[in-house]
């Protein structure tokens, strides 16, 4: 059994503590009359340090999500779009999952389906995907004996919610149409 999954209940106060006080932090009116601002950039950021593809090849990707998401550049194109919707979760969940599976050693697996675990997939995890009660419960039920494959039915549902969602709003914006130009 994965020794971290034993405790959630304890991490789970935890957290509820945590976030029990940022909250009231939050709520506390300012002393200052500056007001807290959310920057929410009309254009998403260029990616870093990939080479940029050529219009053709940034046409493939209305094919195909996996096309994309393999592309360093479209990768990171897409994570830029995603947060600039507030929802990087889900590429970042992918990303993840795709390097657990590359994960050999079963102690470095045990401790990265943790790591995961309670960053995308527990309730009230920082970074929590959008999966049915079904999928996480199977899930955790992978959990107990970490394979390469414990993540697969969460990521598959995830690229799914990509593919249908957050693609075509990514196929129609500014910054994809700057890139086939």
């Amino acid at each position: 059994m994965c020794k971290g999954l034993a405790a959630l209940p304890h991490t789970c106060l935890e957290r509820a503590k945590e976030i029990k006080t940022k909250l009231g932090t939050l709520l506390q009116k300012p002393d200052s009359t500056i007001d807290f601002i959310i920057p929410y950039p009309e254009k998403p950021e260029k990616p870093p340090k990939a080479q940029k593809p050529s219009p053709e090849e940034a046409l493939q990707w209305r094919d195909s999500l996996e096309k994309l998401l393999q592309n360093p550049y479209g990768l990171a194109s897409f994570r830029s779009f995603l947060r600039s919707e507030f929802s990087e979760e889900n590429a970042e969940f992918w990303v993840a999952c795709e390097d657990y599976k590359k994960t050999k050693s079963p102690v470095k697996m045990a401790e990265k389906a943790k790591k995961i675990y309670e960053e995308f997939i527990q309730t009230e995890a920082p970074k929590e995907v959008n999966i049915d009660h079904f999928t996480k419960a199977v899930t955790m039920k992978n959990l107990v004996e970490p394979s390469p494959t414990s993540f697969d039915i969460a990521q598959k549902r995830i690229f799914a919610l990509m593919e249908k969602d957050s693609l075509p709003r990514f196929l129609r914006s500014e910054f994809y149409h700057e890139l086939i130009k």
